[in-house]
């Protein structure tokens, strides 16, 4: 019997993809959805599994790096932290499935301070797909972790976004020519 997937859904939320968020990848971002909802379809009907990593923050918090970086964003419980547009419904409709899991995180890797390795190595997964923004960020640093932890990786072209074009391109080399990743 083959091993199950994993879609990663990473970051997609309010405030990194609607046009009023407080780190938007704006038209990129939001041009994605449709095949991110999609791959999720077809990963549930295949038995596989949905997992949303998704930044949580806490409004003024000195010690976090990011507040440094970045403007307020991913507050929790606010609309910027919610997933964008279709996505929470589709989100909301799945949440009760044995197929389909959110994972707070608090870096811009899923896997920095989570319990996402635990999960993927309890239900026997090796291999995942990655998709959401940003793709020279968040998922560029999932990536990273997730090929040092030996997992296979498929990045979607079409499925990831940034605010950043060069950066997203660049990130789009590096997985296939450092961490090995099959772009689709």
């Amino acid at each position: 019997m083959k091993n199950p997937e994993a879609l990663l859904i990473i970051d997609y939320t309010n405030d990194f993809v609607a046009d009023s968020g407080a780190l938007s990848t704006g038209k990129p971002g939001q041009k994605i959805e449709p095949e991110i909802l999609k791959l999720a379809n077809q990963f549930i009907k295949a038995g596989n599994y949905v997992i949303f990593p998704t930044d949580l923050h806490e409004k003024n918090d000195l010690f976090h790096p990011e507040t440094k970086l970045f403007p307020p964003h991913n507050l929790k419980n606010t609309w910027g932290w919610q997933l964008y547009n279709t996505v929470q419904p589709w989100y909301e409709s799945h949440a009760t499935s044995q197929q389909v899991y959110y994972f707070d995180k608090n870096r811009y890797s899923a896997f920095v301070n989570t319990n996402l390795d635990n999960f993927l190595r309890t239900h026997k997964i090796n291999s995942l797909t990655l998709t959401g923004v940003c793709t020279d960020i968040c998922v560029l640093h999932t990536a990273i972790s997730a090929y040092n932890l030996n997992y296979q990786l498929t990045i979607p072209q079409n499925a990831v976004a940034s605010f950043d074009q060069v950066g997203h391109n660049w990130a789009l080399t590096h997985f296939k020519n450092s961490l090995g990743a099959k772009i689709i």
